[in-house]
């Protein structure tokens, strides 16, 4: 009677392994083809696509004079432009709405913006300040951080602009390599959370990121 009960205790321990193990290769699976898409959208930057054309360059210069990474920079800008010249723009209505609070002193500021900032600033100013622009989609306040006019963030030399932004805003972490807190800063304002949810407007955003920079590391590495 004992030797029929452990016989069917092995047997129960047997199934509950192998369900197991199937349970745990599926999720691995499930992962592995996620990654394998984000891996394979990476693949297809090579050395001749636009944004090589278009930002290398002047990636390099910006990464060379705030010491941060240019493979770094070279994929954000292929997240937030996909390496086009002119780059397009995004006009944020919940972001112009909340300036023009702040102008008419319903709110005492926004993400650092103050009545101040904006007090003598026109609907039509603050419909530039509450747009994306440049090869970075630098939110049009941010030049009010950098001392400088929105021409700047989205003309000729707006990868310099934007760069230094990026490391005024969060340049101690990329020196750090906190890549993944990096990308989430840039789209959100926060580090990437601890739950491990992203709260970028694109659940992949991140994955995405940090596939390209080893897309452009090895497009760099090549190029030596």
């Amino acid at each position: 009677m004992a030797k029929r009960k452990k016989k069917n205790t092995d047997r129960k321990n047997r199934i509950l392994h192998f369900l197991g193990a199937i349970l745990v290769l599926s999720a691995l699976s499930a992962g592995g083809y996620y990654w394998l898409n984000i891996y394979n959208v990476a693949q297809r930057i090579n050395s001749n696509s636009d944004i090589v054309s278009n930002y290398s360059e002047d990636a390099a210069e910006a990464a060379m004079e705030f010491d941060i990474s240019y493979s770094y920079l070279m994929a954000l800008i292929q997240l937030e432009c996909s390496g086009k010249n002119p780059p397009g723009t995004r006009f944020e209505r919940h972001v112009y709405r909340r300036l023009k609070d702040v102008r008419d002193g319903k709110r005492d500021e926004y993400s650092g913006i103050t009545k101040k900032h904006i007090a003598e600033a026109s609907d039509e100013a603050l419909k530039n300040l509450a747009t994306s622009w440049g090869p970075f989609q630098l939110m049009g306040y941010q030049c009010i951080l950098l001392d400088v006019k929105i021409k700047d963030i989205r003309g000729p030399r707006a990868v310099h602009y934007g760069a230094q932004w990026i490391n005024l805003a969060y340049g101690k972490r990329l020196r750090k390599e906190q890549y993944k807190d990096c990308f989430h800063i840039h789209n959100t304002g926060r580090p990437y959370p601890s739950t491990g949810i992203p709260k970028t407007h694109d659940p992949k955003y991140v994955p995405r990121g940090l596939a390209y920079m080893d897309r452009f590391n090895s497009i760099d590495d090549a190029s030596e």
